[in-house]
């Protein structure tokens, strides 16, 4: 899954646009590395966002493409 996409669906991010322009500038990284809004998101990838004054770091537990909202938080744990 894209990861825009798994940014939206987890409910990290609320709109998939708004995932997009954070990739694009450079607010996500993935493993350590600033990702793509295409990236390949996997199980155990470490996905942190950087949202204002503060990171937020989670690893992948599962992808879904969809979710009912109220499970949306058992995709990733946080770190």
């Amino acid at each position: 899954m894209r990861l825009d996409k798994y940014l939206k669906v987890s409910r990290l991010i609320k709109r998939r646009t708004v995932a997009n322009e954070a990739c694009d500038a450079g607010r996500v990284s993935v493993n350590g590395k600033p990702a793509r809004a295409s990236y390949d998101v996997k199980v155990g990838d470490t996905i942190t966002i950087a949202l204002g004054a503060r990171d937020v770091t989670v690893q992948v537990v599962d992808v879904q493409e969809t979710v009912a909202k109220n499970d949306a938080a058992l995709l990733y744990k946080l770190l």
